[in-house]
């Protein structure tokens, strides 16, 4: 079993960001953002972008839980 640790952010606010959809979880990826103020998510479009971190509740869970939610055949 995968027990390492990912992070997903559930979007909070769009406020500014109006790609982003409120209430919807997004990858969020491990590489950090030039800036702590700044995550780096992959959005609707499928593209990895910069979106302010205050957008986000990190939620930390596992790869198990990770793979339904974004790789659903």
């Amino acid at each position: 079993m995968d027990t390492e640790k990912v992070t997903l952010g559930l979007c909070i606010d769009n406020e500014g960001c109006e790609d982003l959809e409120v209430r919807k979880i997004y990858e969020v990826l491990s590489e950090t953002a030039e800036n702590d103020d700044y995550v780096r998510v992959i959005d609707e479009s499928g593209e990895v972008y910069l979106y302010p971190a205050s957008c986000f509740f990190a939620v930390e869970t596992t790869h198990q839980v990770r793979e339904p939610l974004f790789h659903a055949a």
